[in-house]
Formats: structure tokens, sequence, C-alpha cells
């Protein structure tokens, strides 16, 4: 398989991972007032910050195989780990939006995202011993110290909500925050900069 038809085939199922989650919002069942909308709120709130972590994931995936030029098929099954993972996001939303105040979803949510940030980097590795240790991707990436503490935060999200589960989605939210932006080292590459 070439590198575009990878490309190609994730880009869909993400799509497809997006378009599942605004299908699970309902409309308003009593009433057709602004008002009607306020016992939406968590549900909006809960497809805002998977929307956003889908498209994390999907700007970071793309830049990602920017970097590399071969993919084999430890690169094959290592991305459809990955897209496994993703592919659960739906499912974890609809249920964190309906009992965002409740141990099990919030938790459970934190446990899909854990296991994402997990797939990502078992992606990128066999990406870079696909290409070698001094690859592109391999200089980029480094020590992938905010990999790493995405990982710490993902655990202490997901403890934090066996205390109180408004502390996981704090957290959750502030792992998306940090991987917002796009890593700088991958884009300086890319665009022929000076390396690190």
């Amino acid at each position: 398989m070439t590198k575009s038809r990878l490309e190609a085939f994730s880009d869909g199922v993400l799509a497809i991972i997006i378009t599942i989650m605004v299908l699970e919002i309902k409309v308003p069942e009593e009433g057709y007032t602004f008002k009607a909308l306020i016992p939406m709120i968590p549900t909006f709130l809960s497809y805002l910050l998977s929307f956003i972590y889908v498209g994390i994931y999907w700007n970071n995936h793309h830049h990602m195989l920017q970097m590399v030029d071969k993919v084999n098929g430890a690169v094959l099954w290592k991305n459809l780990n990955l897209l496994f993972w993703l592919s659960l996001i739906p499912f974890t939303t609809s249920w964190m939006d309906k009992h965002y105040d409740q141990t099990a979803p919030v938790v459970t949510y934190g446990v899909v995202l854990l296991m994402a940030g997990i797939a990502y980097v078992l992606l990128q590795n066999a990406l870079i011993k696909a290409g070698g240790p001094n690859c592109k991707l391999a200089k980029a990436v480094g020590t992938d110290a905010k990999g790493k503490a995405s990982w710490m935060l993902y655990l202490a999200g997901i403890g934090g909500s066996f205390l109180s589960p408004p502390i996981g989605i704090t957290v959750y939210t502030l792992v998306a925050f940090i991987w917002f932006i796009p890593d700088k080292r991958i884009e300086k590459i890319i665009n022929g900069e000076h390396e690190i």
C-alpha cells in the first residue's frame, strides 16, 4: 500500500467518526425556543471536546505522514490500531454527555483517549523504524516529552475521575489544549527550515 492510500483511508475513517458524533446530537424534543437548547449544553461541550480531539489526531497524523517516505505492514497495523481507538470516541462521547457527572463514563472516555495516545506513539515508532533512525520524523520527534506528558495527564484525569468526574473532564480538556497547536518542530522540517 502506498502512503497516499494510507492517508486517504485514514482521512475517510476520521471523517466518518466526526459524522457519527454529530449524528448523535438530537434536536430538543420539547420546545422550539433557545431555552430548549439549555439542557443540551453538556452534549454540545462533549461533542466540541471530542471534535477537537479528532481534529488534533487528523492534523498530527497528516503532519507525521508528510515526514516519511515508507510504509510497511507494521505501519498499516499500527495505523489500524489508532483508528480503532479513535472510532470509540463517538460512543464514549455520547455516554459521557448524558452522564458527565458519573465516574464510569468519564473514566471510559479517558481510557479511550489514553489508548489512542499510546496507539499514536506506536504508529510513530513504526514509521521511524521503517524510515530508519536518521529519518526526518525521528529528528523532529526527539524525546517526545509532550507525548509522554500527555500519558501522565490522561492517567491523572482517569484517577481524578474516581474522586470527581469534573476533574477528569478538566484534565482531558487541558491535554487537548496542549495539543491544539501542531508541533512546530515537524512544521519547521516540512517547510525546509533548520532542524530543531
